[in-house]
């Protein structure tokens, strides 16, 4: 069975993911930093009778990657690796004049330091499935300005760039910057609590990602709106 690392899997895109796959027969290596949530989604998917190691701990720490890859080792390797886990450097979100730089620290170190790490240490057995993939999981920030987003779409236009460059530098692989667009999350509450209009379910964009996945188009950055469209 293939296999999938997906961080920030304990709820969310990450746990929407998380279960498309397993209903597909995937094997998962899933992380998040809260232990308790983890649990309850790695029991949930492993219902599909797929085999799902869970493993609570921060992203940004190198131990607790080298920890994913190991347990993805275990399972037979690493088909796709997805960077979904992130940071917004504040909540709620502010104004660059009154952006804290420990906050916009924290979301580089997450959103593009921890990521590259984690591809760094996937590498080989990436390279070794022989249809390996990478998704970065991008934003619409990391293209538009919009107020009060500058740390965080500043986080994910390196990530962006960062996936682009790997997927020059690593033509075997498929490496996809995939911006979402506008999801339900606790996430986007935390961002920006007061706007409370009515977003789509993660699960709703899930196919376009499946889309990638199935298709196999070239690396580069994608738009789940544009995949689902063009269905």
């Amino acid at each position: 069975m293939p296999v999938a690392i997906i961080t920030g899997a304990s709820k969310g895109l990450g746990r929407a993911l998380g279960e498309a796959l397993a209903g597909r027969g995937w094997d998962l290596v899933l992380d998040a930093r809260t232990a308790g949530a983890l649990a309850g989604t790695a029991e949930a998917l492993s219902a599909y009778g797929t085999r799902v190691e869970a493993l609570p701990g921060d992203v940004a720490d190198a131990g607790h990657r080298a920890e994913l890859v190991a347990a993805a080792r275990g399972l037979g390797g690493v088909d796709l690796l997805v960077n979904n886990a992130s940071a917004l450097g504040a909540e709620p979100l502010v104004r660059l004049e009154g952006l804290d730089l420990a906050g916009l620290r924290r979301a580089l170190e997450v959103n593009v330091v921890a990521a590259l790490g984690l591809v760094q240490e996937a590498l080989p057995l990436l390279r070794a499935a022989g249809a390996g993939a990478v998704v970065a999981v991008s934003s619409d920030a990391a293209v538009q300005a919009y107020g009060t987003w500058g740390g965080y779409g500043a986080s994910k236009a390196a990530l962006d760039r960062l996936s682009a460059v790997l997927g020059e530098e690593e033509p075997g692989l498929r490496v996809w910057a995939v911006d979402p667009g506008d999801m339900g999350t606790d996430l986007y509450a935390a961002a920006v609590p007061d706007d409370d209009d009515p977003r789509p379910a993660p699960d709703h964009v899930v196919p376009a990602f499946l889309r990638l996945l199935d298709e196999r188009p070239a690396s580069g950055r994608y738009a789940a709106s544009d995949l689902l469209e063009e269905r």
